[in-house]
């Protein structure tokens, strides 16, 4: 089922349209289901409940210092307009027609879970710290699809659009972003930023805000300048513990 409706943004007045589709597509490689949840041995699981099952599948660990690791699942904060990266089986009505990405203000949100992950066609083990410089995935919890951008204007302010795009966690070489931060490693309380791979723009939001069917949610896109609008923060999150590599790098690092 399938049904659309007029998305407005707060400044200039302008909109676009937006379908949504009720359908369920695709499913990430730890059991990723459509937008109504999780699929677990052919069980659906509500979003809500997706960080308690991904903490019982054990070895990881909540908050503090130390590195964001591969197999991680987070949720990233927008630091200028505090709003998290979030997705929705909701469509663009105009551009790809793609899955919409946006930023949302509630902390509490289902379906704003990414999973770290390699970058296309590479493997990253759960557990390997992510370094500055590198290139990822971002991978929806809930529809299995990967953070994407390309060169279609952005339904808003006319940047370009980022949205996801793939199935069951696989989709192209659009999907690889270089995380962009200081020291060695992506650190959980530190601020980094996300370039995507082909097109060099910076995964950014600048307070656009649709209307209907996703009212006060607000426009994520890319920009080609660096500002303190494409700055993210790892907040919620469930983390992979470091890998005994690590381990052993960080104890010589300290004799």
């Amino acid at each position: 089922m399938e049904a659309s409706a007029a998305a407005a943004a707060s400044e200039g007045g302008r909109s676009r349209r937006a379908a949504t589709s009720g359908r369920a597509e695709g499913a990430t490689s730890a059991s990723a289901g459509g937008g109504m949840g999780t699929e677990v041995a052919g069980r659906r699981v509500p979003p809500v409940l997706v960080p308690v099952l991904v903490l019982a599948l054990g070895a990881a660990v909540r908050g503090g210092p130390g590195p964001v690791t591969c197999g991680s699942v987070v949720k990233l904060l927008n630091v200028r307009h505090n709003v998290r990266l979030h997705s929705h089986d909701v469509r663009y009505g105009s551009g790809s027609g793609q899955q919409s990405v946006t930023g949302v203000s509630a902390a509490d949100d289902g379906n704003s879970y990414w999973r770290v992950r390699g970058r296309t066609a590479a493997v990253c083990e759960r557990g390997t710290p992510v370094r500055c410089g590198q290139a990822i995935r971002l991978t929806h919890l809930g529809t299995g699809r990967n953070l994407h951008s390309h060169r279609f204007a952005s339904p808003l302010s006319g940047n370009q659009e980022v949205s996801a795009f793939g199935e069951a966690g696989e989709g192209d070489y659009l999907d690889d972003w270089t995380v962009v931060c200081s020291g060695t490693y992506w650190a959980r309380d530190g601020e980094v930023r996300f370039q995507h791979a082909s097109t060099d723009v910076f995964l950014s939001v600048t307070g656009e805000q649709y209307g209907r069917p996703i009212h006060g949610q607000k426009e994520v896109h890319g920009m080609a300048a660096s500002s303190q609008n494409n700055y993210w923060k790892v907040m919620e999150g469930i983390f992979m513990q470091p890998s005994e590599v690590f381990k052993a790098e960080r104890h010589h690092a300290e004799l």
